[in-house]
């Protein structure tokens, strides 16, 4: 049987010190306590460790070979006791993130920075999905975190605010509106207005379409047949606006811009997480959560 770690621990600090009483005042134990772990270990093993007298300690042949094993395997022992209590404590493993096309462009890479650089033994693995498939995949197992706009969470996970962002729109740097530094909804509904899908994200296409419906005349809506067009061309007619949070500024190409709608509510962006949380979950939220108020994403 092998012997209990601690009584392996006290005999490599009097090997250290070959001497009792420093030895046991550096553990913080009893001389004769130290003694006895000793003896016992000595009786474990069936050989003696240590040459005793009255004025010193010396190793055996067997205590120089138990140092000389033990130490490393100890080393070893402690990585594995910090390897189980970080990955129980969330901070190692790999963490799997599904997010919406519209949290890709900025958020989703801040929170996967921020995660990165708060975990140095954590793996993150994000992609794309369509925002629908998001919380259900992170409601059985399938994700441990969810970053969507606007979709209600399914059963078995729980949203978060993570961020607010003002709705504006989209539109060609030429467009007659976009001399305007904000403008009011009711001018944006006279153009033709470019929705998503509705089947990619029922919420965020019902948010903003309702934002047009007590104006007049009633707004001509369009479904672009190319969901993810990062050149926009639909949009460089000069006459098409897409309504869209403030993060399309900082993405859009050259040829675009982004101008806030006058009174409009805040689209929102929530991080996704099941019900019953893991530390690895409670980790991640504390991230999402000290991320969101360094950015200031919350103030919107």
């Amino acid at each position: 049987m092998a012997p209990d770690t601690m009584s392996l621990r006290y005999f490599l600090v009097l090997a250290q010190e070959l001497n009792f009483t420093r030895a046991a005042a550096r553990i913080g134990i009893a001389q004769p306590a130290l003694s006895a772990r000793i003896r016992r270990l000595e009786a474990e093993l069936g050989t003696s460790l240590l040459v005793r007298n009255t004025r010193s300690v010396e190793l055996t042949t067997a205590g120089a070979a138990l140092v000389e094993s033990a130490t490393p395997a100890l080393a070893a022992l402690d990585r594995a006791w910090d390897a189980a209590r970080n990955a129980g404590a969330g901070e190692l493993g790999t963490l799997r993130i599904g997010y919406s096309l519209s949290a890709g462009a900025e958020t989703a890479p801040a929170l996967v920075d921020k995660l990165i650089r708060s975990n140095p033994g954590l793996e993150v693995a994000a992609s794309p999905l369509a925002t629908p498939e998001i919380s259900p995949a992170v409601a059985d197992g399938r994700l441990d975190a969810g970053i969507t706009r606007g979709e209600q969470p399914a059963r078995g996970a729980r949203r978060f605010l993570l961020r607010r962002m003002r709705i504006g729109v989209q539109l060609a740097r030429h467009h007659p509106l976009a001399a305007h530094s904000e403008i009011e909804i009711a001018d944006a509904a006279a153009y033709p207005l470019r929705l998503p899908d509705r089947t990619a994200n029922p919420a965020i296409h019902d948010q903003l379409s309702a934002l047009f419906h007590n104006t007049h005349p009633t707004p001509q809506f369009r479904t672009p047949a190319v969901s993810f067009d990062l050149s926009q061309r639909d949009l460089l007619d000069n006459l098409t606006l897409a309504p869209a949070g403030e993060v399309a500024a900082t993405t859009q190409p050259p040829a675009l811009t982004w101008r806030p709608l006058r009174d409009a509510p805040t689209l929102t962006l929530h991080l996704v997480l099941p019900t019953l949380q893991s530390p690895l979950h409670h980790r991640i939220r504390t991230t999402a959560k000290s991320l969101a108020h360094e950015l200031h994403w919350l103030t919107a």
